[in-house]
């Protein structure tokens, strides 16, 4: 064990799912500039900058700066390619109901 609780000589491994550690060594900041100059000139709409967001999450997962994921689990149709999969589509979206469409918030008469 290392003077700062490490043990030495072990092989780093990928931080869990939604950990996301700091590019102390800038790795992927080309990219994520690159995407965060996209979603401001786009008014912060994400469709227009997904390539961008598919390049900047491969860029992280090569770089061990968070854990592999298949990109079709992230948003994206095909794990090579630049189509994005939409959750749900607006005709199969569920129904809102009237008090939320309207604002309404549950839980919060409790505190008025």
């Amino acid at each position: 064990m290392s003077a700062f609780g490490g043990s030495r000589g072990t092989a780093p491994k990928p931080p869990e799912k939604g950990v996301f550690p700091l590019d102390h060594f800038g790795e992927c900041t080309e990219s994520m500039r690159a995407y965060l100059k996209c979603l401001k000139e786009n008014n912060n709409r994400m469709e227009p900058c997904k390539a961008l967001s598919k390049t900047y999450l491969e860029c992280r997962m090569s770089r061990n700066l968070m854990a592999p994921q298949d990109l079709r689990e992230l948003g994206f149709k095909e794990a090579g390619g630049d189509q994005e999969q939409s959750p749900v589509s607006p005709s199969k979206a569920p129904h809102q109901p009237k008090e939320e469409a309207q604002g309404f918030v549950a839980g919060l008469k409790r505190f008025k």
